[in-house]
C-alpha cells in the first residue's frame, strides 16, 4: 500500500501530509507526495506562496521550496513532481495528479479541501477529479490546524541536525 497526497504547500495540503504521514507511521506504508507545477505561470505560482513578489520562476528553486516544506512534515516521504502547460486547467492538473497517484499504486489519497463537508463532488479545483478514481481510497482534511503543523515543523527542526 502507497499513501499518495497532492500538495501545493497550501495549509490544507500541510494537514493532509501530516495526517498522511500519522497513517503511514502507524501502517508502516511509504508515503508519496506529488506537486504539478504550470511551466512560467508566475501567477499561479505566486498565489501559491511559491515565489516571492519580484522573484522569476525557477522551476528548481519552487520545486526545492516544496521539497523544503514536506521534508519538514514528513522527512520520510517521497517528493515526485510533474511541470504542465503554463496554462494547464484545474482538469488537466487533477488528471496528470490521478496518473501520479495510479503510477504509485496509490491504496489512499490525502486531499486537503476546504469544501470536504459538502459531498464530495462539490470539492473545490483538483477535489472531484482526483477523489473520483476508485483505484483508491480518499481521505478528505478539512480541518486545518495550524499549531500542528508548526509542532510538527517544530520538532523535526529540533531533531534534525542539518536543521
Amino acid at each position: 500500500m502507497t499513501l499518495v497526497v497532492p500538495f501545493d504547500g497550501s495549509p490544507l495540503a500541510k494537514a493532509a501530509l501530516i495526517r498522511a504521514a500519522d497513517f503511514g507511521r502507524v501502517l508502516n506504508d511509504p508515503l508519496v507526495v506529488l506537486s504539478i507545477i504550470p511551466q512560467n505561470n508566475t501567477q499561479y505560482a505566486r498565489e501559491r506562496g511559491w515565489l516571492e513578489p519580484g522573484e522569476a520562476f525557477d522551476i528548481d528553486r519552487i520545486t526545492e521550496r516544496l521539497a523544503e516544506d514536506i521534508e519538514t512534515l514528513a522527512p520520510s516521504a517521497t517528493f515526485r513532481y510533474r511541470v504542465v502547460d503554463r496554462y494547464a486547467t484545474a482538469g488537466t492538473i487533477a488528471i496528470k495528479l490521478r496518473q501520479m497517484a495510479q503510477a504509485a499504486d496509490a491504496s489512499m489519497v490525502f486531499v486537503g479541501s476546504e469544501n470536504a463537508g459538502r459531498i464530495v463532488t462539490s470539492l473545490s479545483s483538483i477535489g472531484t477529479n482526483v477523489a473520483a478514481d476508485n483505484a483508491y481510497d480518499v481521505v478528505i482534511v478539512r480541518n486545518r490546524k495550524p499549531e500542528k503543523i508548526e509542532q510538527r515543523a517544530t520538532a523535526t527542526r529540533a531533531t534534525d541536525p542539518k536543521a
